[in-house]
């Protein structure tokens, strides 16, 4: 109770004026953290465009690293068989590069948002020839300049099987090892990332170090693995996340945090992760906070983001990089899955690009060491 308290205390007078996060923050995200670990944002296309320059200082100044959240997705750079679109994945790179940031390739073996012509491949050697030519001249034309790619994404179930995706039903499992050795080969500086959501739950999560050990055990270069971090305020169970970060240590590997967002509104159906198949139909019980969130919930997320975070902090040698799915509010892919239409609230930063109470908890764990 005293801890809720002191929270509510926190800036409200500050967000209630307006005021922007420079104007009582002295400090950053990144710099407050950089001695723990790197702090990460994805960027859309307007980030990478660089059109909003409040969207713009507020990156330059919280985050140290960066991620592609759509731009390097195979549908957008490799739209045709012989056809690949660069141009918003070299000013991502440009972006990364000019602002000293660590960049994050994502994703090279995903099968979701593949493009088009890959649903109508039959042949087994075609589908090895669409992943080595897509890897070899993806990796290949940022080789040495991209610091990590997430090299496969999402490959398991639930219950820690593997997907049933293009890739395994033509290749098998094979494809997985063919996949980071052809990175490796293609980009040999980069350090090379499995991804997935859900990985801290123990059945998926015995999967994830099943693969991974698989990897080593062949001599596959595997240098980390990214926990995605797509939870909610209403089920955020610490203790299965922690188990997650010492038992994927343990395998020799770095943890990164590569999606966090703490949804504040319903899950339907007791939705958890991140697979972007699923849709569900709307009703106002569902998007309960149409006109802005409730002090009450505010208080909520920033104890939640404290919490995480502290938690981050006891384990900060093993964790190389604690990445936001987003800017800001309003870029939250949250605001459209698994309901469209929804006005979500996951992130640090508001719509207005302003900090929120989760902000100033964040901050406030380094400024009281």
């Amino acid at each position: 109770m005293r801890r809720q308290n002191r929270l509510k205390s926190l800036s409200w007078a500050a967000i209630a004026l307006g005021m922007s996060y420079s104007a009582y923050s002295q400090t950053s995200l990144k710099s407050a953290y950089q001695k723990d670990f790197l702090i990460g944002t994805a960027l859309g296309t307007s980030h990478i465009e660089e059109r909003n320059e409040t969207a713009n200082q507020l990156i330059k100044r919280e985050f140290n690293a960066i991620t592609a959240e759509n731009i390097m997705k195979s549908e957008v750079i490799h739209p045709e068989w012989n056809r690949y679109n660069f141009g918003l994945a070299d000013k991502f790179v440009e972006y990364g590069q000019k602002n000293n940031m660590y960049i994050v390739g994502h994703t090279l073996v995903w099968h979701s948002q593949l493009p088009r012509f890959v649903s109508k491949i039959n042949s087994p050697d075609s589908v090895r020839l669409f992943m080595t030519e897509h890897i070899k001249t993806v990796a290949g034309r940022y080789a040495g300049k991209i610091n990590s790619w997430d090299v496969v994404n999402e490959a398991l179930n639930e219950d820690g099987t593997l997907r049933k995706s293009v890739f395994l039903n033509k290749l098998g499992e094979g494809y997985l090892k063919e996949a980071f050795e052809l990175v490796a080969k293609a980009d040999p500086k980069a350090a090379l990332y499995y991804n997935d959501y859900n990985i801290e739950q123990p059945a998926k999560r015995k999967g994830a170090i099943e693969l991974i050990k698989k990897l080593q055990a062949s001599g596959t270069k595997i240098d980390g693995v990214g926990i995605q971090g797509h939870w909610s305020i209403n089920t955020l169970n610490l203790k299965v996340i922690e188990d997650a970060i010492v038992e994927f240590s343990q395998l020799g590997i770095k943890i990164a945090f590569t999606e966090l967002d703490l949804t504040v509104l319903p899950n339907p159906w007791d939705l958890r992760g991140a697979d972007v198949n699923q849709n569900f139909e709307g009703s106002p019980k569902m998007n309960p906070y149409t006109t802005g969130l409730p002090d009450s919930v505010q208080v909520t997320l920033a104890q939640k983001y404290e919490d995480l975070f502290k938690l981050f902090l006891k384990h900060k040698d093993k964790i190389s990089r604690v990445t936001f799915w987003g800017v800001n509010d309003g870029h939250s892919w949250l605001n459209g899955f698994p309901i469209r239409g929804r006005t979500n609230y996951p992130l640090l930063f508001d719509r207005e690009f302003k900090p929120k109470l989760a902000y100033k908890s964040v901050l406030e764990l380094k400024a009281a060491k």
